[in-house]
């Protein structure tokens, strides 16, 4: 048997595993969003039409789908580099030789990863509540006035991303941490003799190491944050005035609340196509600084 044939044979399982919960139900969606397929034709096969790019070509006409994408491009533009700064900073002071009662900040910056979203959001409603909400009450005591964080169209999305930002940040701080330990003391200790202040040390030592690490770290968190969903869906439904509707909250209720599957199922396509050109941009600009 050839080793090449062999290599195809222990991959068979998991290749057959991906074609039929990946592959398949994709191809299915890309066929879907080519038809009207709704509540009509769920119910009778014969109601089915054709409509070739007619969803793609209505999306793209509808005010909502672009208010939808404004957002998530919002929340993908601010949430990302806070997250990823917020990340390294926690990162940065758990690898300080100087830090004590490592262990304990290390699982309590972690501790929001493993929580529930709906759970945690649910109580970040009552944090932010307009009268009762202890933030609100922090504020009064500065003699600030209260503000509507989830009622007010300014403020909804930027609290949105300081929850996702708590919520996420501690996942990318155990990436980033085991990259600055990987790093050799000698470079540090090369930077010191030259004269290399602390500031130095890390822009030139530091994150030119951390290259590699900051990248897939930022790919990562760009793909979670473009499938924003849970937070507004728990939080603010969206609102107010459709200020924190996303691009994946609009395909939930095109699919589920109204059953237009062919219309979600182009909404998805879309923010597939999005994902991967911001992606490709995001490499291309990496290779393009020499980060491999």
């Amino acid at each position: 048997m050839k080793a090449s044939t062999a290599g195809w044979l222990f991959a068979a399982p998991a290749l057959t595993v991906i074609g039929l919960f990946f592959g398949l139900p994709v191809v299915a969606a890309l066929a879907l969003s080519l038809t009207d397929f709704d509540i009509y034709a769920l119910a009778d096969p014969g109601n089915l039409r054709f409509v070739g790019l007619g969803n793609y070509v209505g999306l793209l006409q509808n005010p909502l789908f672009w208010k939808s994408l404004g957002n998530t491009l919002y929340f993908v533009i601010v949430g990302v580099p806070l997250s990823v700064a917020m990340s390294l900073g926690a990162a940065l002071l758990l690898h300080s030789k100087v830090g004590r009662l490592k262990p304990f900040f290390r699982t309590a910056y972690f501790a929001p990863v493993v929580t529930t979203v709906v759970a945690v959001a649910v109580i970040w409603r009552y944090l932010f509540h307009t009268r009762y909400g202890l933030v609100n009450w922090g504020l009064s005591a500065l003699g600030i006035d209260a503000i509507d964080w989830l009622g007010d169209p300014r403020w909804a999305m930027p609290t949105i991303i300081l929850f996702a930002v708590w919520k996420n940040f501690g996942y990318n701080m155990i990436i980033f941490l085991a990259g600055l330990q990987s790093i050799p003391e000698d470079l540090y200790e090369a930077a010191r003799i030259d004269g290399a202040n602390t500031w130095k040390q890390f822009r030139h030592v530091t994150l030119p190491m951390l290259g590699p690490v900051l990248l897939l770290v930022s790919i990562l968190t760009m793909a979670g944050y473009f499938q924003l969903f849970a937070e507004p869906y728990v939080m603010t439904q969206g609102g107010p005035l459709e200020s924190t509707k996303s691009v994946l909250y609009l395909m939930y209720e095109e699919g589920f609340k109204w059953w237009n599957l062919g219309n979600a199922s182009a909404v998805a396509f879309l923010l597939f196509l999005l994902m991967v050109a911001t992606t490709s941009g995001l490499l291309w600009f990496a290779r393009r600084k020499g980060v491999e």
